[in-house]
């Protein structure tokens, strides 16, 4: 997967199909959920983790450094509008990502989470792509807005999915891990549940696995990104935000604008990258007409600040962030 270059032509030759035929940006969705009684829903079967092999992020003639984004969102609850605001912002994601040159050959992974526990479909994971199939995968993603309600979603299982059912050039070939974000309100289970990962993904895990080990294993991979927006069920819980900085340290972005959330991605992602500094971020979202520079710019301070610091004296410089609670990113 990854061939291609992204259109916004395309993208919005799509739109203006939907506008005219009456259809929504989340149209597998939209049918499923007015169509068939709640006990009969599936994933789309381009997005059904059952039996998952691996998802894929290649080099290729076309694209010969790709750089693996992956970005999975809550769909409970409060966090439908999520997907949303991801869908009708994604030509301002590749606008910074590529015209500001932050990475030249992006390839991104789509991908919905929601309570095992209790959901139809806790769990949605697309392909990496750099072209408008992207766009695709969004739209066939199921909004269930289920969730148990109790403060926790199954974002272990998709971090499980993530460290085992991947596999990424950009680390396998050239030693740099890629991105992963977690868009969300609530908390992780404490561990990944192996009855879970049989009746959701198939794998025959014989025994469960402690959060804080997958996130380990899932760090040798990505840098990990956990970012609780405005308007969710639990914006400035301590509760949540405590565990999940504990869990991974400075990398939990509280931001204060949910429409601001493609602009936060694509400047993390240029920070990692090391092709800006915050500074310059937001002057580059000045320069494209964007107004989420305020919101950005708070919820990365501390993220920019560790950059323009600069690793430490001794530090490793590919994949010391192994151990949960490891507070630095350090890239090559």
């Amino acid at each position: 997967m990854g061939s291609g270059s992204w259109s916004t032509n395309v993208y919005d030759a799509a739109a203006r199909y939907r506008a005219a035929s009456g259809a929504g940006a989340f149209a597998y969705s939209d049918h499923v959920t007015s169509s068939a009684p709640r006990g009969s829903w599936t994933a789309h079967p381009s997005l059904d983790p059952k039996d998952l092999t691996v998802r894929e992020s290649r080099d290729s003639a076309e694209h010969p450094a790709s750089v693996a984004i992956s970005v999975l969102f809550d769909v409970t609850g409060s966090m439908r509008s999520v997907p949303q605001t991801l869908q009708t912002k994604l030509p301002e994601l590749f606008g910074l990502l590529l015209r500001k040159g932050y990475v030249e050959h992006p390839q991104i992974l789509f991908g919905a989470v929601g309570d095992a526990t209790c959901d139809r479909v806790p769990l949605q994971l697309g392909q990496f792509e750099s072209d408008n199939r992207m766009d695709d995968d969004l739209g066939n993603i199921l909004l269930e807005g289920g969730g148990g309600g109790q403060m926790t979603e199954s974002y272990e299982l998709a971090m499980y999915a993530m460290a085992r059912h991947t596999s990424i050039d950009c680390h396998e070939k050239r030693g740099r891990r890629g991105y992963l974000f977690l868009i969300g309100d609530e908390m992780p289970y404490g561990k990944v549940k192996a009855r879970e990962v049989r009746d959701v993904i198939g794998d025959d895990l014989r025994e469960d696995i402690p959060i804080t080990a997958i996130i380990a294993e899932l760090r040798r991979k990505f840098d990990v990104y956990y970012i609780l927006p405005a308007g969710s069920s639990y914006v400035g819980n301590t509760e949540v935000l405590g565990l999940w900085r504990k869990l991974l340290g400075q990398n939990v972005i509280e931001l204060d604008d949910l429409g601001a959330v493609c602009e936060t991605i694509a400047l993390t992602i240029g920070l990692g990258e090391e092709a800006i500094d915050l500074a310059e971020g937001l002057a580059d979202l000045d320069d494209v007409g964007s107004d989420a520079g305020a919101s950005v710019g708070k919820a990365l301070a501390a993220i920019g600040r560790d950059r323009a610091a600069g690793p430490a004296a001794g530090a490793p410089l590919i994949d010391g962030a192994t151990t949960s609670g490891a507070a630095g990113t350090t890239r090559l």
